[in-house]
């Protein structure tokens, strides 16, 4: 409860609107332009997870992903908030080991979260949508059961094929964001000294 108390400051609790805000903005864009490679709906609940810790991560995943599907914006997000909520959490465990301190520590924890992710959300898409999501990475899927694979494989080959590069992508971006946040604004965040000593 002291963990949960400290990681909940008045400036997480400032942040995660914002981050729900920059996961809904990207992911939009991202979806209606229809690219098949990336989402990168996740960089605020990374973010969040970083700098505030796991339970933050995990909170900001969740909501974001409910906020976006039951406020219409885009219904099929809802059933995924689990896989935020996960995204959110490890993000925050590995800032909380110190991988968020060097660039390719990040970059591997990126392509961890993106295989588990690959692996939740592979059948919330065969069976919730059956395997079609209106995504642009329904080509990927696509591709794979032209050439033989029953849904749910197919859903977890384009989920591996996609998560782990967008993963990367996004926990790069975050490692480069923190990077660029001065050290007296990064003090104000509960796991600051996490990522002290970045190289």
């Amino acid at each position: 409860m002291n963990s949960l108390r400290k990681d909940f400051t008045t400036t997480t609790w400032v942040l995660i609107p914002v981050a729900i805000a920059i996961n809904i903005a990207i992911g939009t864009l991202i979806y209606v332009l229809k690219i098949p490679f990336v989402y990168l709906d996740s960089i605020g609940t990374v973010l969040v997870g970083v700098l505030a810790g796991p339970w933050a991560g995990l909170l900001t995943g969740l909501l974001s992903n409910l906020i976006w599907g039951l406020s219409g914006l885009n219904p099929a997000y809802t059933p995924y908030f689990i896989v935020g909520g996960v995204i959110g959490l490890m993000a925050g465990l590995f800032s909380q080991w110190g991988w968020f301190r060097s660039w390719w520590k990040a970059i591997i924890a990126g392509v961890i979260t993106g295989i588990i992710s690959a692996a939740i959300s592979a059948p919330i898409t065969a069976y919730v949508y059956g395997g079609v999501t209106g995504a642009g990475t329904d080509v990927i899927t696509a591709l794979f059961r032209a050439l033989g694979f029953q849904n749910l494989a197919a859903n977890f080959l384009q989920g591996l094929a996609v998560d782990p590069l967008d993963k990367t992508v996004t926990f790069l971006l975050v490692f480069l964001i923190v990077q660029l946040l001065p050290l007296r604004f990064l003090a104000r965040f509960p796991r600051a000294n996490s990522l002290r000593k970045m190289s």
